[in-house]
């Protein structure tokens, strides 16, 4: 397996994987695809950082970062990953956390001195991620007395966000609406959305 930045021809073929990756995993159909194809065309996104893992000649993952935003402002040395996408039929080696292990590297080789996420704090612990509410950081109207584990920063540069407090957030990009996506869904090959469920995420 390697490791490359992805191509301009490789981009209908991410999207496609990560269709597939996301697809009725954490709502009915996806939207992550649709995030993918919004960032590449925003300031934030890092190009640098946007790698592909390919087995065989064939691409099985994809990871992209972002800048975040402080109080309105894009930050130059603070970055988000996501999506992190790995087919549906490479899932379970592993393949997830190698190419974001790294790209943690490159990102910190490329000047980023810290990566915001949110996901699950079982599983991204393992980088190096801790709840951001550790440094008194925080995403836009959530509840300063609750730790908010699922928002999580992982300090590249040591000591670097001890003056970086505040409220942080994402690219717009991460940001869709639902007519957005199914329009968008059209230019992929049909697929069958399952029925919602209470402890769906939107």
């Amino acid at each position: 397996m390697i490791f490359r930045l992805e191509e301009q021809i490789d981009h209908n073929d991410v999207e496609q994987l990560t269709r597939e990756a996301f697809w009725n995993v954490y709502q009915p159909g996806c939207c992550e695809h649709l995030v993918l194809h919004k960032l590449r065309e925003s300031e934030a996104f890092i190009r640098e950082l946007d790698f592909v893992a390919a087995e065989d000649g064939k691409i099985v993952a994809n990871i992209v970062y972002s800048r975040m935003y402080k109080d309105g402002r894009m930050c130059s040395s603070i970055a988000a990953f996501g999506p992190v996408s790995v087919h549906p039929d490479h899932q379970g080696k592993g393949i997830g956390g190698k190419i974001i292990t790294y790209t943690l590297q490159k990102a910190k080789e490329t000047g980023i001195k810290a990566v915001m996420i949110t996901g699950s704090p079982q599983y991204y612990c393992r980088f190096g991620f801790v709840p951001a509410s550790k440094y008194d950081i925080y995403l836009p109207g959530a509840d300063r007395d609750k730790e908010n584990e699922f928002f999580m920063v992982n300090e590249l540069e040591e000591g670097y966000l001890k003056a970086c407090a505040g409220t942080y957030d994402f690219d717009k990009s991460f940001m869709v609406k639902e007519d957005e996506v199914d329009a968008f869904d059209k230019k992929f090959v049909p697929k069958v959305k399952r029925e919602a469920r209470e402890s769906d995420i939107l």
